[in-house]
């Protein structure tokens, strides 16, 4: 006697497969649906004993299962509907007439086809409570895959599965929670997934990120399996599928992935011994689902929630060894794997005390997420509580750097001065060099010379203001250092001294690297300063155009602050090095920036509407020459002189303001290269000055 108090109260249904009075009955004979029948050569098997033993050589189970059910008065004129078990084809007939069939048991030649769950309940009415003969003619096969289990097997208590009248307000409910919970659960653990891979590649040096980004990773498409795995209209083969990736991949995160991370993270040694073991559980685990039979599901069981308990018990061991180091960061892991735990194993006493919590679905999957969620959670806010430890690491560290850099500010004050005496010394010189000069000639030459190393003093203090600086930061940064090491040496902790000696070492490697810039600095002042030697050398024409092109720049503004101008360059970094003497070139170049960025000033001067002054550089190699464009957009020189501009003594500037030397030098110095020095104007416009040296004499 059926009764709706008998139906479930969250999805309106009861499971008929494991009610007794069920006879069965091998054959295709379709004349065992009908009502009176021959009871003999039947025998009483319900449809959840249906196993592999019933199957044939070619794996197929067919039979007719027979059983009398009779509703009471509050079944009678309500909707009443059966649902049909997956993965075979099945036949169900009340009173001998056939009222629904899903899948194709291969009758009238078709093709078995099994059912997938893509097709709706079939939902009648009964009229009487007489009692109804309900048969059901069975087809399935056998799994191809160990341990060849009748396909469906675990689900052949819901055949045949009875409906109220309810059932699809109460489906549709379960389906809407279902997949609220399941993708919430899949979104947080994606996201978090994302999130620390990508702070695992910003900051490879923190370990931990690549086993929590593994962590979540996995745990993310174990839930996407789980989902997948239980999606209408999947096939047997893709259902199997996403069965074995689920328990692949669950089986990894709770055996193998999580007391690694514990271990990492705790700062302990991982033994190889238990990381084989470790393995072992894992395999033997995942293997035993596939090759032990439906009998011995038990045995499988057990060995899973042993594994499980041995691995907790493997996990908290590390936490109570490691309790007193436990620092920060730390207690949230620790704290999110209790809180998952334990409300497991509250939900299910909760589930013992208060009965009625095993019909709420709200209840049992806010515990099912209470567990997923929690230790994911738990390593977000391991992740932000150690960056921000790592940030007051930083700040601490900063704070020693300054200290130490104390010490080495003198340090550097005392290199500075005795670089002032060098640099007096070297002036010295070049001060006894002009006075032993003798010929009025030559005295006009390195007057200009020296004009043009005043121009450059500004742009050099400028220039080997730079390495200084770096030589000041590093030898603070080293002062702080070794009053860290000091410390290190007495903990004993010579690791970490060797680590700060290191840091020294690298540090005094660039001191010494912007003390030599500095020193080539003070000898290129003094190479420009002396006698040409007259020995070509290769030269990078670039560098020495972009250097010169600076210091004239830096020696203007140092005289005058107002001063400002724009500068364009165009290299052509095909050119490499050309057989020159620096020296004099530089001096042609310097002498001509000098006079491109006097006649953007004078321009300026007059104030002109919308004026922006540029001074622009470029090189170009054509043929077998290199070509030099200096380029100014000032009051250019007026054609009537443009052929006077290279002749000693001769120029434009007003007295005591130019020599009229240096154009005249820089032709000599050019027609001495085998080059040739030409000038492009418009007056009012522009002035373009071209240098053409040969590659190679």
């Amino acid at each position: 006697m059926l009764s709706t108090s008998m139906l479930d109260k969250n999805f309106d249904q009861i499971y008929l497969g494991d009610f007794d009075g069920w006879i069965f009955k091998h054959g295709n004979d379709t004349g065992l649906a009908k009502i009176n029948i021959d009871a003999i050569g039947w025998t009483q098997l319900k449809p959840t004993q249906l196993s592999s033993k019933y199957a044939d050589k070619n794996g197929r189970v067919e039979g007719w299962f027979r059983l009398k059910v009779k509703f009471d008065s509050s079944f009678l004129r309500q909707q009443t509907g059966f649902d049909f078990v997956d993965w075979a084809a099945t036949e169900y007939y009340i009173d001998g007439k056939l009222i629904a069939a899903r899948g194709n048991t291969g009758e009238n030649g078709k093709p078995f086809r099994e059912y997938n769950n893509d097709e709706d309940p079939v939902f009648l009415r009964f009229e009487t409570s007489v009692p109804h003969i309900l048969v059901i003619h069975f087809v399935g096969y056998l799994s191809p895959i160990p341990p060849y289990r009748l396909r469906g097997q675990t689900d052949l208590v819901e055949m045949p599965t009875l409906l109220g009248s309810n059932y699809n307000t109460a489906l549709l409910k379960y389906e809407k929670n279902s997949q609220a919970f399941s993708y919430t659960w899949l979104i947080v653990c994606a996201l978090l997934s994302v999130l620390f891979w990508l702070l695992r590649f910003q900051n490879p040096q923190e370990k931990n990120l690549f086993w929590i980004g593994l962590y979540t990773t996995i745990l993310t498409l174990s839930i996407y399996c789980l989902i997948m795995q239980i999606s209408i209209g999947n096939t047997y083969t893709e259902s199997v599928i996403y069965s074995a990736l689920n328990k692949f991949f669950s089986g990894g995160i709770f055996l193998l992935i999580l007391p690694i991370l514990l271990i990492e993270v705790f700062k302990r040694k991982i033994r190889r011994v238990l990381l084989l073991g470790l393995s072992i559980l894992y395999a033997f685990n995942f293997l035993l689902w596939f090759f032990i039979p439906q009998p011995y599901s038990s045995i499988q069981q057990f060995a899973l929630v042993a594994s499980f308990i041995f691995v907790l018990g493997i996990c908290f061991y590390y936490i109570i060894t490691s309790w007193k180091s436990l620092m920060g960061a730390q207690w949230a892991i620790v704290v999110g794997l209790i809180f998952s735990i334990f409300s497991l194993i509250a939900g299910f006493i909760l589930e013992l005390v208060f009965k009625n919590l095993n019909n709420s679905l709200y209840f049992g999957y806010q515990v099912e997420s209470c567990f997923i969620l929690s230790f994911p959670l738990s390593l977000l806010a391991y992740v932000s509580i150690r960056f921000k430890e790592i940030i007051n690491e930083v700040g601490l560290n900063a704070k020693r750097v300054i200290e130490l850099s104390e010490e080495k500010k003198v340090q550097a004050e005392n290199q500075q001065k005795v670089l002032q005496d060098e640099v007096n010394k070297q002036t010295s010189e070049l001060r006894n060099t002009l006075e032993n000069l003798r010929s009025a000639q030559s005295q006009l030459i390195q007057s200009e010379k020296m004009a043009s190393l005043g121009e450059l003093t500004a742009g050099i203090a400028h220039e080997i203001q730079n390495p200084l600086n770096f030589v000041n930061n590093f030898s603070e940064v080293n002062k702080e250092l070794l009053v860290e090491m000091n410390e290190e040496i007495e903990k004993g902790n010579l690791e970490e001294v060797k680590l700060i000696a290191k840091d020294v070492t690298d540090n005094e490697e660039k001191i010494i690297h912007h003390g030599k810039r500095a020193d080539a600095i003070v000898k290129g002042m003094l190479q420009h300063s002396r006698s040409s030697t007259g020995k070509r050398e290769p030269t990078n024409i670039n560098a020495l155009a972009d250097e010169y092109l600076r210091l004239s720049y830096h020696g203007l503004r140092a005289k005058d602050k107002e001063f400002n101008a724009s500068m364009k360059t165009d290299f052509d970094q095909t050119i490499g090095n050309i057989n020159i003497i620096p020296q004099d070139i530089g001096r042609v170049l310097l002498n001509l920036y000098n006079n491109a960025f006097y006649a953007v000033t004078e321009k300026m001067k007059q104030q002109p509407e919308g004026y922006e002054p540029t001074v622009s550089v470029s090189t170009k190699k054509v043929g077998g020459k290199v070509e030099i464009k200096v380029s100014d957009n000032g009051n250019g020189i007026p054609q009537k002189i443009v052929d006077k501009i290279f002749q000693p003594f001769f120029t434009t500037k007003p007295t005591g303001v130019g020599t009229g030397l240096g154009l005249s030098l820089s032709y000599d110095i050019v027609k001495a290269h085998g080059g040739e020095i030409k000038v492009n104007t418009i007056e009012k416009e522009f002035t373009e000055f071209v240098v053409q040296l040969p590659v190679s004499v």
